[in-house]
């Protein structure tokens, strides 16, 4: 190979290995532009899963909340309403206190159905069971139409209970909301 042909071969490669390297790099720029993009995408749809996901436990805890009032409130009326039954002075300012927190009972009830996981769903359920159970029974007694075996000792013996019955929905929504054991 004469000299003139070895110059103009090592001046062929040293431009072929130029053009690589600046092909090469703009590569690997491309590569790394393109995984920092994934990176950011990804954790973007990881903040959005963590914001969704502290939504969705205020609703419920919301939820929790305005269920758990308006299930002592409505207890409370029934408290009431059994003490004005066993003195022998029902109202009807009484009798209506009573029926408004039912109604905003029931409406908490309904709307936690549509919210709230199935361990909390029960614990609800055997809340509102319970008290339109009390309720039932009082009324009837108040009306002067009580079913067989419907006292008012029955009544105070089953208004105790339901406060066991607020106690458990009340630690199963605190354990979903991961507040207790």
């Amino acid at each position: 190979m004469s000299p003139s042909t070895s110059a103009l071969v090592i001046a062929f490669v040293g431009i072929i290995g130029t053009l690589a390297s600046a092909l090469l790099t703009q590569r690997s720029a491309n590569n790394n532009k393109l995984r920092e993009i994934e990176r950011a995408d990804q954790q973007r749809r990881e903040e959005r899963a963590y914001e969704t996901e502290q939504a969705t436990i205020e609703i419920r805890r919301a939820c929790y909340v305005a269920l758990n009032i308006a299930a002592r409130l409505y207890q409370t009326a029934l408290t009431n309403y059994l003490v004005a039954i066993r003195s022998g002075a029902v109202t009807d300012e009484i009798r209506t206190d009573v029926d408004e927190m039912r109604r905003d009972h029931r409406a908490r009830h309904a709307e936690a159905q549509m919210l709230v996981p199935d361990a909390v769903l029960v614990a609800a359920g055997t809340v509102n069971s319970h008290l339109s159970n009390l309720y039932g029974i009082l009324r009837r007694i108040d009306i002067g139409e009580p079913e067989q075996g419907e006292t008012v000792e029955l009544a105070a013996e089953m208004r105790r209970g339901t406060w066991e019955n607020l106690s458990e929905m009340r630690t199963v929504m605190r354990r979903d909301l991961g507040i207790g054991p």
